[in-house]
Formats: structure tokens, sequence, C-alpha cells
């Protein structure tokens, strides 16, 4: 079972998701990527001015063939509106890796 599928029915058995299964969720969603991994790194930031609003830090890896064609700019600018109004109200900074899926054995 797709980890986005076992997290709706987690949510619709009533329990909640973290800003990291937020993003996997909404990023699983948009590009139904081969591989995908997002890391919290709020805590390297500790202090940082631009993360006292309480919103984080976070890395993305990202594969799919969804990218194929695309710049890498056009890449980033997918994963920024996949995320949609978590950039606004959980996301300080966000590091992106957007790679473009082959195949197998790619």
């Amino acid at each position: 079972m797709d980890a986005c599928v076992r997290l709706r029915n987690y949510l619709w058995g009533g329990g909640t998701v973290n800003r990291v299964e937020r993003i996997q969720i909404a990023l699983g969603d948009a590009f139904a990527p081969s591989r995908l991994e997002v890391k919290d790194e709020s805590d390297r930031h500790i202090g940082h001015p631009g993360a006292r609003d309480g919103r984080g830090h976070f890395s993305v890896l990202i594969v799919t063939p969804m990218f194929a064609g695309k710049t890498l700019l056009a890449r980033h600018r997918a994963v920024y509106a996949a995320l949609g109004s978590m950039m606004k109200t959980d996301i300080h900074a966000l590091s992106i890796q957007a790679l473009v899926d082959e195949g197998e054995g790619q």
C-alpha cells in the first residue's frame, strides 16, 4: 500500500500528522514519485531570525518522471505549487532536489 494511502487512512481514523507527513502527502499526491525523502532540519536553525514564527526548515529529495523535459526552475515551482499554503504557514525554508526518474535501472 502506497505511503500516501496509509497516511490518508490513518487520518480518516482520527489520527493526526506532522509537517513532514503533510509535505509527503502533498508531494506524493501531486507527483507520484518513485522516491521521496523529506527531512525536518528545523533543529539546525534554532534561533534563526526567520524561524522564530514557528515555521520549519525542510529538505526534499523527489524523483519522478513528471519532471521530464522541465527546467530546474520549473521543477522547483511545481514543488512550491504542490505545497500551496504550507509555504506560508508551515515552511520557512525548503531545500529541493527535484530529479527526473528515467525508468528502472537509472
